[in-house]
């Protein structure tokens, strides 16, 4: 799908956990301004719906999408709110049917090569791998992804800018999930250059992982 295209060129996805709806506009501007249009907006807080409605009327080119997505009703409203893709912890069938059948892209959660299976027989080929530090990490995402032939992993949970790069490398690896370039305390703080300086970052590494042959 041509939004799942966009999100793999763009290497790195940010996770955000935001509680005032309002200041979602402000930290768009921000990962739009600073090159990286995209970012996972999780439903673990009441502001996620209407701060995706307000991005999506704020910066419609930018790529919205719904995390910790636990049930159908959350991917209806996510995807009335103008969410463009659709991110679970875990592997829920329904959840994966009914954006199946709505046309909407989707990255379920998976933590064992079983998992990894049932999403391919849906046809899915890129997965969630969360949560990724804690499952064993980059070893752990070798050896599965030796198995697991023509599924591509959004490895999240622990990714930083320090093991960004090896994460990168690894062929499996179709993006990587970041809570830490626009946390809930910057958001709150107003502290959008940061989240701005952050992203730059975040860009620059996967650039230098192109550049440098990347996958290795």
């Amino acid at each position: 799908m041509e939004i799942m295209g966009k999100l793999g060129q763009l290497g790195v996805i940010p996770v955000v956990k935001i509680e005032q709806a309002g200041q979602a506009p402000a930290l768009a501007e921000a990962l739009c301004r600073s090159g990286l249009p995209c970012a996972e907006i999780t439903f673990r807080t009441d502001a996620a719906e209407e701060a995706i409605r307000l991005i999506t009327a704020a910066q419609p080119e930018m790529i919205v999408g719904a995390g910790t997505v636990l049930s159908v009703a959350q991917a209806q409203k996510a995807v009335d709110a103008g969410s463009r893709f659709i991110v679970s912890p875990g592997f829920d069938p329904k959840v994966v049917d009914w954006c199946l059948k709505h046309a909407v892209a989707i990255i379920p959660g998976v933590a064992t090569s079983t998992e990894a299976l049932m999403a391919l027989d849906k046809g899915l080929h890129v997965l969630k791998f969360f949560p990724a530090e804690e499952l064993g990490g980059i070893s752990m995402l070798k050896a599965i992804s030796v198995a697991l032939i023509g599924i591509k992993f959004v490895p999240t949970g622990g990714i930083t800018p320090a093991n960004m790069a090896d994460y990168l490398r690894l062929p499996s690896v179709f993006a990587v999930g970041g809570s830490w370039i626009a946390t809930s305390k910057m958001i709150a703080a107003g502290d959008f250059e940061e989240i701005s300086r952050l992203a730059v970052e975040a860009i620059a590494i996967v650039h230098l992982e192109k550049q440098a042959g990347g996958k290795a």
